[in-house]
């Protein structure tokens, strides 16, 4: 783009800017849009984002976000303006303190604290996610700022190297999307899943974008003909209301498919009907079902699919009454129900909560912030369970239970008796032995259910043991756990170490460090911890090392802890692990590496790296279902691989998962398609049958992606074949 084509692009991007704000800011807030502007473009005139775009056009597109899709008014706007400029050291707080407000200095200042939330050092990576709960219990522009600013990185990943797009779309998966979701951003949750999804599993999401656009004539006469009777009966009504079909994410499409195990034709419900009500506050729950009553009067619901978080918001603040129901041709359709405040809170999400402050429902989203500062301010656990719990606090469906008084508390699915206990107070979660569940007596590790009565049990001789670890799944409890086994622990040592350094000065023993380290090592122990543990409980009885403690003989047992000889290579092993059909990372030469067992990558799929602790550097494809994980914990031991072409022609393992009718002869032709028509080598072949249907496992030997794509192709065209594919976990 030429310079002069740039500038009028720059001018057109500002103009749009001003006019998604049109409704939003005031006269003093444009003037000091327009100089953050001016300020923005004269300081970056030279430099380029990683898209080779302008920079200038990536702050005002965050900007424009922020106004346009969250909601946020003219002090985020300008503070979104310059949200680099502290991180690229080309203003200071005071320059922004001076030339504008203190409130966007302190804006900025908080994004330039949490401008990398996704470091490779774990300790590091805590840290920051400490600094985020604490900036979003301050100030929450900062932390929406910051979705906007990522939001915008992913629309333009297209033109970043491989190894970057797979980075920040991992991250957006496992923090940046949750994030959102936790702070009600449905619509900017869903496109980030989208966006990475596009990167991660690129032939997925490709073929789910085409299924969508072949079918938009079909949905859109299915809706039409589920929506007319719904619509015609609420027309008999006085409410005011709009009533419109829409397909469900990319994302969701795909995740119900590697739930269900199904195809895109098999997912029941590609998309969702929505009702929108223009009710005042006093009237809302009452019209909300009063549609639900008219929805299910037109079209048979399934009892088990209602969703009522009208009564009970969720802990961001969502609020709907969702139902799924049996529409034309015999197909399930979810319906949502909400008023325009329920659905400008779903929408907007921590935007639209702040403008609706002071209604009860809006508490929910407060809570839950408090709490996670709370865990992350009072947590003495390691950095890396910090990060797990935040993320734990961030993505979780939640079950509502009452104490005997009626006091509603939230958990997350999965909760034990024993997080109701600790969520209560500290004391009576280290004392619970048991709890009464709707009057009826039940273990610790007892699960909740929506709706139960819990009365917990405690007894004074209860302490917290270590499995209590196993048997809960809130931050709280488990810090709390932690703590008190650690104090616990702490105490044991002190005793121990006082019982044997007091009688070593009893036996007379001149050096008691020297003698602590021998009956260490001649224990076979650890470390001295260890043995001063075991002292303080009675598993070792010093009188019975008096004598080798006075004599101070050598222990002739080797100690357990041996350092393990490395393995000699076979010759085999080695000329296996120099073929050079793989590149790792471009800079590392004859590394060796194994192909991951877990997903199994052949030949031509998109791959990285990951560096183990004793097994050298395993590859993975992308779409591994380990690679969330791996990116998460452990992103600073990723490297980039990919495929090389090779002279010798290599074999890969993998397997393909095949289903048809169970008829006579089909175990016979699959085998034969398979060893004799395509001369593909076969490890293994499973096979289980009911009620007339097969539902095959084959392990075979492929020499690349498209040789794969050949078999799974002439599979499927064996009469009596309904589905082949590749499995995700070999």
């Amino acid at each position: 783009m030429e310079a002069s084509k740039e500038d009028r692009e720059i001018v057109n991007r500002y103009r749009g800017l001003l006019r998604a704000c049109r409704t939003r800011v005031t006269t003093d807030d444009v003037k000091l849009i327009s100089r953050a502007y001016k300020e923005v473009v004269n300081l970056y005139k030279d430099k380029r984002s990683p898209s080779g775009l302008p920079y200038v056009f990536h702050a005002i597109d965050v900007a424009k976000i922020c106004v346009d899709e969250i909601g946020l008014g003219g002090t985020a706007v300008v503070s979104a303006l310059l949200h680099d400029t502290i991180t690229d050291n080309l203003l200071s707080l005071a320059d922004i303190e001076k030339r504008y407000t203190k409130s966007i200095a302190n804006i900025v200042e908080g994004l330039s604290k949490i401008s990398s939330l996704d470091p490779k050092n774990p300790h590091t990576q805590a840290e920051n996610y400490r600094e985020l709960i604490l900036t979003l219990s301050t100030d929450a522009r900062v932390v929406l700022i910051k979705l906007a600013d990522r939001l915008e990185t992913m629309r333009t990943l297209g033109s970043l190297p491989r190894a970057k797009q797979l980075k920040v779309a991992w991250e957006a998966f496992y923090l940046y999307a949750p994030l959102a979701h936790r702070l009600g951003l449905y619509r900017l949750k869903s496109e980030m899943e989208d966006l990475a999804m596009k990167y991660t599993n690129e032939e997925e999401y490709r073929q789910i974008i085409r299924k969508l656009k072949n079918t938009t004539t079909k949905r859109n006469k299915f809706i039409k003909e589920f929506i007319e009777p719904i619509e015609k009966e609420l027309k008999k009504t006085e409410l005011e209301f709009d009533i419109k079909g829409r397909p469900k994410s990319i994302f969701s499409i795909w995740k119900k498919m590697q739930k269900q195990g199904v195809t895109f034709d098999e997912v029941y419900d590609v998309f969702a009907v929505r009702v929108i009500l223009n009710s005042p506050p006093q009237r809302e729950k009452s019209d909300c079902w009063q549609v639900y009553s008219i929805v299910t009067d037109s079209w048979a619901p399934n009892p088990e699919r209602l969703r009522d978080w009208v009564s009970v918001p969720k802990s961001n603040g969502y609020e709907s009454l969702h139902t799924t129901v049996v529409g034309p041709e015999g197909k399930w359709v979810e319906v949502q129900i909400r008023s325009k405040r329920m659905d400008d809170v779903a929408e907007r999400g921590l935007a639209a909560h702040w403008k609706y402050k002071g209604i009860k429902q809006d508490k929910s989203l407060d809570q839950w912030v408090t709490k996670v500062r709370d865990i992350l301010e009072t947590s003495s656990s390691a950095p890396e369970d910090l990060v797990n719990l935040f993320n734990l606090n961030l993505y979780q469906k939640e079950i509502f239970a009452f104490t005997p008084n009626g006091d509603l508390k939230k958990f997350p699915k999965g909760a034990s008796v024993l997080d109701f206990a600790f969520d209560i107070h500290t004391d009576i979660g280290c004392k619970c032995t048991g709890a009464k569940v709707n009057g009826r007596i039940v273990p610790i590790k007892h699960l909740l259910q929506n709706g139960d009565v819990v009365e917990i049990i405690t007894s004074k001789s209860q302490k917290p043991k270590l499995d209590w670890l196993q048997q809960v799944i809130t931050g709280k409890a488990r810090g709390k756990i932690k703590q008190s086994i650690r104090e616990d622990r702490n105490k044991q040592l002190t005793l121990g170490k006082e019982l044997l350094y007091r009688r070593l000065k009893n036996w007379k023993i001149p050096n008691p460090d020297e003698a602590v380290q021998e009956l260490t090592k001649h224990l076979r122990l650890k470390n001295s911890a260890v043995l001063f543990e075991q002292i303080s409980t009675e598993k070792i009885n010093l009188s019975d090392f008096k004598s080798f403690l006075l004599h101070q003989e050598k222990d002739s047992v080797q100690p357990v802890e041996q350092i393990e000889k490395p393995k000699t290579r076979t010759k085999e092993q080695t000329k296996s692990s120099t073929t050079d059909y793989l590149v790792i990372d471009e800079k590392l030469i004859n590394i060796d590496y194994k192909l991951a067992k877990c997903c199994n990558p052949i030949f031509g799929d998109s791959i990285f790296g990951f560096v183990t602790i004793r097994e050298g550097i395993k590859i993975h494809r992308t779409n591994c279902p380990n690679a969330p994980q791996l990116h998460q914990k452990y992103g600073y031991r990723i490297i980039n691989a990919k495929w090389k072409q090779s002279e010798i022609e290599k074999s890969f393992q993998t397997t393909i998962k095949i289903i048809g009718l169970d008829e006579l002869g089909m175990v016979s032709k699959i085998s034969e398609l398979i060893s004799n028509d395509l001369k593909v080598n076969m490890r293994s072949f499973s096979i289980n049958s009911s009620n007339g249907i097969f539902e095959g496992k084959i392990q075979v030997f492929v020499t690349d992606t498209k040789h794969l794509d050949t078999l799974l192709y002439q599979l499927s065209k064996i009469k009596g074949v309904q589905k082949t594919i590749r499995m995700n976990r070999d």
